[in-house]
């Protein structure tokens, strides 16, 4: 949830100005590239993260997307990120990237609507199977007689 909401407010600032407005204030001129097309990723898939709505998809685009970033803005600059300028985009790229193979969180609203993780449906079918083995068990077992 963190790494949205500060992928959203980086989308945020450049598209809207606010927390300081892109490059030190202002906006990004609708349809620059890369810069507009960059702040209306970060904003969405940084919201829908946040959310945890379609949380491998938007985090599969926002780490291309932080990749892109790395190695065509910051990395003709020097070697290491350290030296370019490229830290943040290297850890946004590397925690999205991770959030693609681990997907959304418990409080993932995915998970209210089935699509993350276990859904009502497959809990309550193992709820039935796990009843259904205790039952053919105790019918098994012999009865203790005094």
């Amino acid at each position: 949830m963190v790494v949205g909401l500060l992928f959203l407010c980086h989308g945020a600032a450049s598209l809207f100005g606010v927390l300081g407005g892109a490059h030190g204030g202002g906006t990004v001129e609708a349809g620059t590239w890369p810069g507009w097309y960059a702040a209306v990723i970060q904003f969405v898939a940084g919201g829908l993260v946040l959310l945890g709505l379609g949380t491998r998809s938007a985090a599969f685009l926002a780490s291309g997307s932080m990749a892109y970033a790395y190695f065509e803005v910051h990395q003709p600059g020097a070697l290491f990120p350290l030296q370019n300028g490229g830290e943040t985009s290297a850890l946004f790229c590397w925690a999205f990237f991770l959030l693609v193979f681990t997907g959304p969180g418990a409080l993932a609203l995915d998970r209210l609507f089935g699509a993350g993780g276990r859904n009502g449906a497959d809990a309550t079918a193992h709820g039935e199977r796990t009843a259904k083995k205790t039952e053919e068990h105790e019918e098994q077992a012999a009865p203790v007689t005094a």
